[in-house]
């Protein structure tokens, strides 16, 4: 006994210490809790006093409690499926989990096979790939939830088309799993109709357990509290579904999760939030960590050979390979942008907690042997711990921020335009075409919105009452008359508009203030306004430089638009193209071969799109670089974390030609 107490004690340390560790490091806390007890065990510290403290004689005690905080813990992944999920974004959640659970299991199944002669017998080889299949195929919906919640990403579509997918495949995968086992404990006579007895089960809980536990809700609110009477009734039932399930040789684990998903939810959110505020603290700062850490215990690094390293080489592909293109390739088939797709998959990968559970049920029915266990146990480890940062890579928390206002505005019942906001310069009575041009850009959204944006310095001396006064207020006046009148020409072609000016002591010193209060789509920024530079760099969306045409030049109004394509990325080219379908004109882009096979895909979407040379009289678009080519009309420069141009989407848009050619600036 008193060794059993160093243990616990010893368990629960290293747990602690190694989750906060992992914490800190940005992963997930059972990552640390499972290299703790990978670390007691015999891959580092069994030969110096890890035998001794956890040999064959402990092992039993500690994994008899260590089950119980697994039995807890189905419960809790059982209760807090939300159901609701799915709702609003079931095709896409149920096409997604799809990809992402058949793909990985088939290919799980194939290198299970090509395995099985090193690691299992003849009697136990359907098993042995099924299982493969399903651990491929399995997502941790627990660490999802909190990869999810820690940056913020639960309150955005991305996170809820994740979670909703992510309870899908654990329904798939707990299902296979529930096949696997009970082919595995089917040897013997009388396991196999025990085994039979598990889909009957599994109706009476619904039909008649479900009902009855309905009642728990009214006693609730009758008690006004959870009395421990009820909460030995949930005990009782929690313990009695995973004793059944364990007895008919399908796991505890189902009967456990069973009974969570049974347990009543309308109308029951109080009830469930203290049952989940008792058992967790149990649960979460206990049991379950010393689930995780004998877990490791399990796992000897030591074994393994070059061969074995191969082995994992293959896992690795398998599990990562599978996931990530199932998943994407999923995703697309439903019409999600590419990099939200390469987000969703990712996150997908994620094995972790469910993983190890899945392994621990294999290890426990001799479906895996200690190897590749051990093996499959670091699969779950990088998968996990690759999560995090992939993530942040593919959707930075920028991309995050704008997702979760945008969905915010969704809420209050405002529709997020499309806003273009371009810097008008003195005098605004002149600045039509440059206006005119911002609204030919803003027109190739819906809805979309202008911004007229002036800064009017003050003048040179001090303003005194008396005739200063009234000539500055006068000329005040009629440059918001010339932005009134640029405002209606905006107006009359679809857009709404708004006007920003005021005076300012230092334009160039108060234009970013402006470009960034206004947090516009697009900027329309005149070359020759103050401050351009810092205006340029500061701006986090897409930028459109506006250089003035040399005189007598009429590229504006007439003849082919002309974009060099190139390192510079796509945005210049969806400009040009944006131009040159509003108005009808052909478009030309140049430079090489990138150019050239830019130009038969649009071609082939039916724009009178060529490459070549830049013509004589073409209005010219370039990427705002360094290296930006002279002669050129329009700099563009990407926004911050851009999205790949949906080349297709974008001529689908195309508008109805006005006959009102881009004005001249």
């Amino acid at each position: 006994m008193d060794l059993l107490l160093l243990d616990l004690v010893i368990v629960l340390a290293a747990a602690r210490l190694f989750g906060a560790l992992a914490r800190w490091l940005g992963q997930p806390s059972v990552v640390g809790e499972i290299v703790a007890g990978i670390l007691l065990g015999p891959t580092l510290m069994g030969p110096l006093i890890g035998d001794e403290l956890f040999g064959p004689r402990m092992r039993p005690p500690l994994q008899a409690l260590a089950n119980v905080g697994l039995v807890l813990f189905m419960f809790v992944v059982g209760l807090e499926l939300d159901q609701k999920l799915v709702k609003g974004k079931g095709r896409i959640a149920v096409a997604v989990a799809l990809g992402s659970t058949v793909l990985p299991f088939v290919l799980g199944c194939v290198l299970a096979l090509a395995i099985a002669g090193d690691h299992v017998g003849g009697d136990r080889t359907l098993a042995f790939v099924l299982f493969m299949g399903a651990a491929m195929a399995a997502t941790a919906f627990p660490v999802l939830a909190r990869v999810l919640t820690d940056r913020g990403m639960q309150r955005i579509e991305l996170g809820g088309l994740a979670l909703a997918s992510a309870a899908v495949i654990d329904v798939l995968a707990w299902t296979v799993l529930a096949v696997v086992v009970g082919i595995a404990g089917a040897g013997e006579a009388e396991s196999q109709w025990k085994v039979m007895l598990a889909l009957p089960y599994a109706l009476v809980m619904f039909l008649l357990v479900k009902p009855l536990l309905a009642r728990l809700v009214p006693a609730y609110e009758k008690a006004g509290r959870l009395t421990p009477g009820l909460l030995s009734l949930v005990l009782l039932g929690l313990i009695a579904s995973s004793w059944a399930t364990e007895w008919m040789h399908v796991h505890f684990i189902f009967g456990a999760f069973l009974f969570g998903v049974v347990m009543p939810r309308e109308g029951a959110e109080r009830l469930n939030h203290e049952i989940l505020e008792r058992l967790e603290q149990l649960a979460v700062l206990l049991l379950l960590p010393m689930f995780f850490v004998v877990a490791g215990l399990n796992v000897n690094l030591r074994e393994l050979d070059l061969s074995s390293l191969g082995t994992l080489a293959a896992i690795l592909a398998v599990a990562i390979g599978g996931k990530l293109i199932g998943s994407y390739a999923a995703a697309r088939t439903q019409r999600l942008p590419r990099r939200q797709s390469w987000a969703l998959a990712t996150l997908l990968n994620t094995r972790g907690l469910t993983e190890i559970v899945i392994l621990s049920v294999g290890l426990q029915k001799g479906v895996l042997d200690n190897e590749l266990y051990s093996l499959m146990v670091v699969m779950a480890l990088v998968t996990t711990a690759m999560t995090g940062p992939l993530v942040s890579r593919i959707y930075p928390d920028r991309r995050v921020a704008r997702d979760i206002a945008e969905a915010e505005r969704a809420a209050l019942g405002v529709t997020a335009a499309h806003r273009v906001l371009v810097i008008v310069p003195d005098p605004p009575a002149e600045q039509a075409p440059l206006v005119g041009l911002a609204t030919t850009l803003a027109l190739s959204a819906s809805p979309s919105e202008v911004a007229l944006g002036h800064l009017r310095p003050y003048p040179a001396g001090h303003l005194e009452v008396g005739s200063g006064l009234s000539f500055e207020l006068a000329e005040f006046a009629e440059t918001l008359h010339d932005l009134e009148a640029l405002a209606a020409t905006v107006r009359e072609r679809g857009p709404d508009v708004r006007v920003v000016s005021r005076f300012s002591v230092d334009v160039a010193a108060e234009l970013p203030e402006l470009v960034s209060g206004a947090r516009p789509d697009l900027l329309v920024l005149p070359a020759g306004v103050p401050g351009r530079a810092a205006v340029r760099d500061g701006a986090v969306c897409r930028v459109v430089t506006v250089r003035a045409p040399e005189q007598g030049e009429t590229v504006f109004e007439t003849g082919p638009v002309a974009v060099h394509h190139g390192s510079g990325g796509d945005a210049a080219a969806h400009v040009a193209l944006v131009l040159a379908l509003r108005a009808g004109r052909p478009l030309v882009v140049v430079g090489g071969g990138r150019a050239s096979a830019l130009a038969q895909r649009l071609a082939r979407l039916g724009v009178a799109a060529t490459s070549g040379e830049v013509p004589p009289g073409a209005l010219v678009v370039a990427p705002d670089t360094a290296a930006a080519p002279p002669g050129a009309h329009l700099l563009v420069r990407a926004e911050q974390d851009p999205d790949p141009v949906d080349w297709a989407g974008a001529v689908s848009a195309r508008p109805v030609v006005s006959g009102s050619p881009v004005p001249r600036p």
